[in-house]
């Protein structure tokens, strides 16, 4: 069994874990007990009502955080030469066609994200058994499958993120870092929270949000009010 640190027990102590917390509180706990030597991810875990296995009951969407992820994401943009000028003015990190399809091939997978065009996707069906489980085949729903390369581009690296219901019925989501201000924690926090509701699947019934818990790398876990989440 792992030891507990000290600076470990002293976290946990600050947190009731009988208590629940409104998004404020629960973002500025999350940072007074984030106290790693390294600057970690805040997540969010929330625990929805629905079925997976459901088709009509499957929640997945993007959302754009408002003070972005706070990590340096890294896209490829599989563009055909004549978007590929567009897409490095966007911002992308490697631009490029044929020969990426190669390296993906071959199990390079060194990104964040990759965003490309309709007419590319035909070449991308065989590397799904690369880019699948890794998450990184693009798709229309999400906006990484578009003719508006400079616009996917920029909003991935501005903060847009995928979110997709896992098997048990929880949506993790990286929402930002611990050296944020507590504010924009919360307010990236809601923005996601927020649209997971508008999403809510008419087959869903009954309450939709079952629980909510923010964390830190290496912190423990803080309930937030899932009835109070928008409250300041």
């Amino acid at each position: 069994m792992a030891k507990v640190t000290k600076k470990q027990k002293e976290a946990r102590a600050k947190v009731d874990a009988g208590s629940t917390y409104t998004l404020a509180e629960a973002s500025a706990l999350i940072k007074e007990v984030s106290k790693v030597n390294f600057d970690p991810s805040v997540d969010l875990a929330v625990r929805l009502n629905v079925d997976p296995r459901k088709a009509n009951q499957m929640v997945r969407g993007v959302v754009t955080l408002p003070h972005g992820t706070g990590k340096d994401v890294k896209v490829l943009a599989l563009v055909t030469p004549d978007k590929e000028a567009e897409a490095k003015e966007a911002g992308a990190d490697f631009v490029g066609l044929d020969e990426y399809l190669e390296k993906i091939k071959g199990g390079w997978t060194d990104v964040d994200v990759i965003v490309t065009m309709p007419s590319v996707m035909g070449k991308l069906g065989p590397l799904g058994r690369v880019l699948g489980p890794r998450g990184l085949m693009p798709n229309p729903k999400t906006g990484t499958v578009t003719m508006d390369i400079a616009k996917a581009v920029s909003d991935v690296k501005a903060g847009k993120i995928d979110f997709k219901v896992d098997k048990t019925g929880i949506v993790h989501a990286a929402i930002g870092k611990a050296s944020f201000d507590a504010e924009k924690i919360a307010a990236n926090a809601r923005e996601l929270i927020t649209t997971l509701v508008k999403l809510k699947p008419t087959a869903a019934k009954g309450v939709y949000i079952k629980s909510i818990f923010m964390s830190s790398t290496m912190s423990p876990s803080v309930e937030v009010d899932s009835k109070r989440f928008a409250e300041q």
